[in-house]
């Protein structure tokens, strides 16, 4: 049987809230808004040239450091062919390190303008993390691992309590979906780099900030749309998931009876830190060298959820 779980949170209007006129709709929405893998790819390029960090790209000297971006790399690697997928049906390009060892991913049938260019925005966005990580490690950054988006969401789903055992989860195939399976990367990645910060080295902090600036913004974003269309109960599983996963404490969009609770923070308004193994227990679906997201594993230095 096959369900998606966008039947219960229909998104009111939805065909004719979109806030910019004279854009068709689905694929012919996405060829209005010029999305193709070239020209997002030149995007994301040209928003890494911008960034001033001068002639030389700044350098992960310490061995420390550059293990670190190398497992940020992974999670980019990852978000990147998601949202890449989603809005231009193709992955990664051979020249940003794609190595088309990924299964699933198709273009989302997207109908709301505003979601539409939500999605084509963060997919910019994740390809330029990829180049600039890339850059940074240069030779020694590591390739691209096997990646899973159709088998991996419905395990999370049926875990989460989404769906039951025997119904599929497919966030490619509706814009709520799509949402919920963004909300699924989106904090994960937030908690990553704040937990990575007291790991490396100062003269690096600032970069791994800055991108974790932007996974905030994304994160953000992505809470705000599903609060919108009431999307509380769905995230709220999610969360209680991650935590369940991680040790780490997660709130969904109805924390303390606010239901547009677009922060993940803790009792202090800190974000939550997780370290690279309470990660990997999520993205492995509480695997522990390989699973969900990352069949064979993800590459580098950091493999394992076993302490180091």
């Amino acid at each position: 049987m096959k369900c998606t779980h966008s039947e219960g949170l229909k998104m009111a209007n939805l065909s004719q809230n979109d806030e910019l006129e004279g854009i068709p709709r689905r694929r012919g929405l996405l060829k209005g808004l010029g999305l193709g893998i070239a020209g997002t790819a030149a995007l994301a390029a040209a928003g890494t040239a911008g960034l001033g960090f001068g002639v030389t790209p700044a350098h992960a000297d310490a061995a420390t450091d550059a293990e670190v971006f190398n497992f940020a790399l992974n999670l980019e690697y990852l978000e990147a062919e998601y949202y890449l997928r989603a809005v231009t049906g193709n992955g990664i390009p051979a020249s940003s390190g794609g190595t088309g060892a990924v299964t699933g991913g198709s273009l989302v049938p997207f109908e709301n303008t505003a979601i539409a260019y939500l999605a084509q925005k963060i997919a910019v966005d994740e390809l330029a993390h990829v180049n600039f990580i890339r850059s940074v490690l240069g030779a020694s950054a590591v390739a691209e691992p096997a990646i899973d988006l159709v088998n991996s969401f419905t395990e999370l789903a049926v875990a989460a309590g989404l769906i039951v055992s025997g119904q599929t989860f497919n966030p490619f195939g509706s814009e709520v979906d799509f949402l919920l399976g963004a909300y699924v990367f989106e904090d994960v990645g937030v908690t990553a780099y704040a937990g990575a910060a007291a790991l490396l080295t100062p003269a690096t902090i600032p970069y791994a900030a800055s991108v974790l600036a932007v996974e905030a913004y994304h994160a953000g974003a992505i809470r705000q749309r599903l609060a919108e269309i009431g999307g509380s109960a769905a995230t709220n599983q999610i969360s209680a998931l991650r935590q369940t996963l991680s040790g780490v404490g997660d709130n969904g969009l109805n924390y303390q009876n606010n239901m547009f609770n677009v922060t993940n923070v803790d009792s202090q308004g800190q974000a939550y830190r997780r370290t690279p193994q309470q990660v990997l227990s999520i993205v492995y679906g509480g695997g522990t060298s390989s699973g969900l997201f990352f069949p064979n594993g993800v590459n580098g230095a950091i493999t394992s959820t076993a302490a180091a």
